[in-house]
C-alpha cells in the first residue's frame, strides 16, 4: 500500500520545471506533434470528485504528470492532505463510491477494489462483469449496483457474488470493433440525452431504473470499410418526424427482481430528464418533450406506481443547459431549473396536489447553468451572474437570504458540495489553464488546489490569455459579444489573418475547450487572430436571443458571424482578405452555410462533421427543426440548394462512421459541388464517429488537416 504526499510531489516537480526553465533560454517552436504527444502536455483531466457520507474526505480518480495509470486519491475536505491511496500498480481507477464514512469502492479493470482510510488497505475484492459501468453502493453499504451490457447487476461484497438484476439488454444489430459506433437495441441507459440510469430508494429495497428501447426505430446503414468484407453494420437510428426511441421508468423490487413499469404519458415523445427519491421514499419523476415545447414533473408514492403530474410548464428549452431537478431537503417541496422566465432559474413548488404557482428562488438576472444540488441547509448551483464570459458557483441558504458566489477564480467553474453543505470541490479551467480540482468552504474564502495535472513542457510555456469585445449587430439591436487571441508582440501597421473558430454558440467563453484550445494556441502562436463569438443560441443574453436560433437553421447566427466580421475589419491589425471559418457538427454546418449564403464574407471554411441536411437529422434534434410535417420550410434548406453560390475555398471533414450526421450528408453535397464545377477539398476518417476530435490518431491527423489548409490558403499576406 503507498501513500504519497502530493506535496512532495508537488515540490520534486516545481524544482525540475526551474531547472529546465533555468536552462532554456527561450520557448522552442510549437509543433501538431507537441499537442498530441503522449503524455499529453495538459496531463491527465481529475474525474468528478466523491465526497464520503460524512463530509470527511473526498476521493477522485487521476494521475500526477507523467504517470499513465489513474490512480485513486483522496484528500480531506478542507485540503490540507491529499495522498494517493491506490495501488500504482493495479489497473486504472473508473468510477468510485463511498461505501461508509472509512471505505471506498472503486472499479479498476474487471474488478471491484475496497480501500480503506482507517487501516491502510487497498485490496481487491472481487471480479465483475465485463464493462461495468455505473457503480452505486446500496443504502446499507453491503453491496454494489452496476450496469453490464445493458442490464443492471448486484456484486456482494460478503459473498463475493454477481447477480444479474435484469434481462432487459438486447445487443446491437452490428457487432463493432472498439472505436466505431454501435449501440443496444435495449439497455437501461441515458438514451440518446443525458440523464439518468439506476438511483437506488432510501431503504434499498427498490431501484428506479431508465429502459430505452430502440427496437421500433428504422435500420441505418453505416458500412464499415476497415471490416475484413465491407458489411452494411445496420444500427437503430430515426429521422425527423420517425418514430423516437421509447423511455420508460420502471421499478425494481430488488428481492424478487420484478419490475413494475410507471404509466408515464407518451414513451416515445418524452424524454425523461431526471428522477429522485425523496427521503421517505417518494419518487420525483422529471420529463419533456422532445420538440422542447413542454415540460412535467411527477411524484410517485411510496409503494405505489401509480403517477401524479404536479406541474407542466410549456416553451421549455433544452438548449445548452441540463435541466434538473430535486427534493427540497423538507421532502415536501421539489426544487427544479426552467426557463419559463427570461433567464435560467431555480424554481420551488410543493408536491402536494395545491396548484400554487413555482416559485423563482435564484436571481433573475443571469442564466442558472446547472442542475440544482441540495446539500445541509443550502442549494448549490452554477451560474453566470459575474458575466457571460464566466461561469460560478452560488449558494443559496433555504432558510431566507440572497444568493452567494463562492468559487472567485476567474473563468469556468463547476461545483460539488459536500453532504453537509460547509465546503466545496469544484472543477476550474480558464483560457490559459486545463481543468484542476479546487477546494474552498461555501462561506467563502481561499481556495486551496488540490491537483496539478500539466507537465513541465505545458507550464513553462506562455499561452496567450483572451481579450473580450462587445459591438453592435447590424441587422437588429442586440449588442453581441466575442472572444479574441491575439499573437504575442504584434507589430504595428502589420495585417495579421483571422480565423473565427471553433464557431458554435457559447463560445465566447473563459474556459480550457480541450483539443480546440491547444489547436487555437497553436494557430496564434503561427501569426493568426483567433475569434469566437457568441451567435444566437448562447445564453447569458437572455431569452429572445437564445432562443432565436431554434428554427432558425443558419439563419440569424450568420448574421451574427457577418457582424462580426464588419468588427474585424474595422481593427488596423485585420487583413481584410485573409479571413476563415471553421467548426464541427453545428459549427461545421455554420461553416459551410456561411460560405454558401454568403459568398466572399470568409475567404476559406473548413467544415467538419457538418449537417447540412436537416432530413438527416436526428429524432434527438427535433427540439431544433421540428419535423417536416409540422415546418416544412426548415427542410427546404438543404445546402445541395446553394451549391452554385461556392466561391471560396472549402475543405470537409467527416468521419464515414458518424451517427450523428451521416457521412451521406456531406458526400450528397459533395457530388452536388462536382456536378456545379467548384472546387474544392475532402479529409475523410473511415473509422470516426461524430466526435473525432476526441479519438485516437484521428485528432492529430484531422487538426493537422485543418491547420495546414488555413496555412496554405491565408498564411502569405495579400498584395
Amino acid at each position: 500500500m503507498q501513500q504519497i504526499s502530493f506535496w512532495k510531489i508537488g515540490v520534486a516537480a516545481g524544482l525540475l520545471m526551474a531547472m529546465h526553465a533555468a536552462g532554456t533560454a527561450q520557448e522552442g517552436e510549437l509543433t501538431l506533434d507537441d499537442l498530441f504527444a503522449t503524455p499529453k502536455l495538459t496531463g491527465t483531466t481529475p474525474s468528478r470528485p466523491a465526497w464520503a457520507p460524512n463530509s470527511g474526505h473526498f476521493a477522485f480518480s487521476w494521475s500526477e504528470p507523467g504517470n499513465p495509470g489513474r490512480g485513486l486519491w483522496v484528500s480531506t475536505s478542507d485540503g490540507k492532505e491529499v495522498r494517493l491511496r491506490s495501488d500504482t500498480a493495479s489497473a486504472s481507477v473508473r468510477d468510485v463510491a463511498w461505501a461508509d464514512a472509512n471505505t471506498i469502492v472503486s472499479l479498476r479493470g474487471g474488478h471491484l477494489w475496497l480501500t480503506s482510510l482507517s487501516q491502510g488497505e487497498d485490496i481487491q475484492l472481487m471480479p465483475v462483469e465485463a464493462g461495468a459501468h455505473n457503480l452505486s453502493i446500496s443504502p446499507n453499504g453491503n453491496q454494489a449496483a452496476y450496469i453490464s451490457n445493458g442490464d443492471l447487476w448486484l456484486a456482494d461484497f460478503t459473498s463475493k457474488q454477481n447477480r444479474q438484476l435484469t434481462e432487459i439488454g438486447i445487443a446491437s444489430l452490428s457487432d463493432l470493433p472498439k472505436g466505431r459506433y454501435s449501440r443496444p437495441e435495449r439497455e437501461i441507459g441515458p438514451g440518446i440525452w443525458s440523464g439518468p440510469t439506476y438511483k437506488w430508494s432510501p431503504d434499498g429495497k427498490t431501484i428506479a431504473i431508465h429502459v430505452v428501447d430502440r427496437r421500433e426505430m428504422r435500420k441505418v446503414p453505416f458500412p464499415d470499410y476497415l471490416a475484413d468484407e465491407t458489411n452494411p453494420n445496420e444500427v437503430r437510428r430515426g429521422y425527423p418526424g420517425d418514430p423516437n426511441e421509447i423511455r420508460r421508468v420502471g421499478l425494481l423490487d430488488v428481492e424478487s427482481g420484478n419490475i413494475t413499469y410507471l404509466d408515464l404519458p407518451d414513451p416515445q415523445a418524452n424524454q425523461v430528464i431526471d428522477f429522485n427519491w425523496s427521503p421517505d421514499g417518494t419518487l420525483l419523476v422529471d420529463t419533456a418533450s422532445d420538440t422542447a415545447v413542454e415540460r412535467k414533473l411527477f411524484v410517485v408514492a411510496p409503494g405505489e406506481s401509480q403517477v401524479r403530474e404536479i406541474w407542466r410548464g410549456v416553451r421549455e428549452s433544452r438548449m445548452y443547459t441540463s435541466f434538473g431537478s430535486t427534493w427540497h431537503p423538507d421532502g415536501k417541496q421539489v426544487v427544479f431549473l426552467s426557463d419559463m422566465g427570461d433567464r435560467y432559474g431555480l424554481y420551488t413548488i410543493d408536491a402536494s396536489p395545491s396548484r400554487d404557482r413555482p416559485q423563482l428562488l435564484t436571481d433573475p438576472s443571469y442564466d442558472v447553468l446547472s442542475g440544482p444540488s441540495v446539500a445541509g441547509d443550502a442549494l448549490f448551483y452554477a451560474g453566470n451572474g459575474v458575466n457571460p464570459y464566466e461561469q460560478h458557483v452560488y449558494r443559496l441558504n433555504l432558510s431566507g437570504g440572497d444568493p452567494e458566489q463562492v468559487t472567485r477564480l476567474p473563468g469556468r467553474n463547476d461545483g460539488y458540495p459536500s453532504p453537509d453543505g460547509r465546503h466545496l470541490v469544484f472543477m476550474h479551467s480558464n483560457d490559459t489553464s486545463p481543468p484542476e480540482l479546487y477546494v474552498v468552504s461555501s462561506e467563502g474564502g481561499d481556495a486551496t488546489r488540490i491537483t496539478h495535472s500539466p507537465l513541465p513542457a505545458f507550464t513553462e510555456r506562455t499561452w496567450a490569455a483572451a481579450e473580450y469585445v462587445s459591438f453592435p449587430s447590424l441587422v437588429d439591436d442586440y449588442t453581441l459579444h466575442a472572444r479574441i487571441l491575439k499573437p504575442a508582440n504584434m507589430q504595428p501597421g502589420k495585417q495579421y489573418p483571422v480565423l473565427f473558430g471553433p464557431v458554435y454558440s457559447n463560445t465566447a467563453r473563459n474556459r480550457w475547450a480541450g483539443n480546440y484550445s491547444l489547436v487555437q494556441q497553436l494557430l496564434v502562436k503561427k501569426g493568426y487572430v483567433i475569434v469566437q463569438v457568441d451567435s444566437r443560441g448562447s445564453n447569458g443574453y437572455g431569452r429572445a436571443f437564445r432562443e432565436e436560433f431554434l428554427l432558425g437553421f443558419a439563419g440569424q447566427d450568420i448574421e451574427d458571424y457577418a457582424s462580426a466580421v464588419a468588427y474585424m475589419e474595422s481593427q488596423d491589425y485585420v487583413d481584410p482578405d485573409r479571413i476563415g471559418i471553421w467548426g464541427s457538427s453545428y459549427g461545421g454546418t455554420l461553416s459551410v452555410y456561411s460560405l454558401l449564403m454568403k459568398p466572399g464574407l470568409f475567404q476559406v471554411g473548413v467544415a467538419a462533421a457538418a449537417a447540412v441536411d436537416p432530413a438527416f437529422f436526428g429524432t434527438d434534434d427535433v427540439a431544433i427543426v421540428r419535423t417536416p410535417q409540422t415546418h416544412p420550410e426548415i427542410f427546404e434548406r438543404k445546402a445541395v440548394n446553394y451549391a452554385a453560390n461556392l466561391e471560396d475555398k472549402l475543405l470537409f471533414i467527416h468521419g464515414m462512421q458518424d451517427h450523428v450526421v451521416p457521412f451521406k450528408t456531406t458526400a450528397a453535397l459533395a457530388e452536388e459541388l462536382i456536378k456545379q464545377g467548384k472546387d474544392f477539398d475532402f479529409a475523410f476518417a473511415p473509422g470516426a464517429t461524430h466526435g473525432w476530435s476526441r479519438e485516437r490518431n484521428y485528432d492529430r491527423y484531422l487538426f493537422g488537416k485543418i491547420i495546414e489548409y488555413f496555412d496554405r490558403h491565408l498564411a502569405v499576406p495579400s498584395e
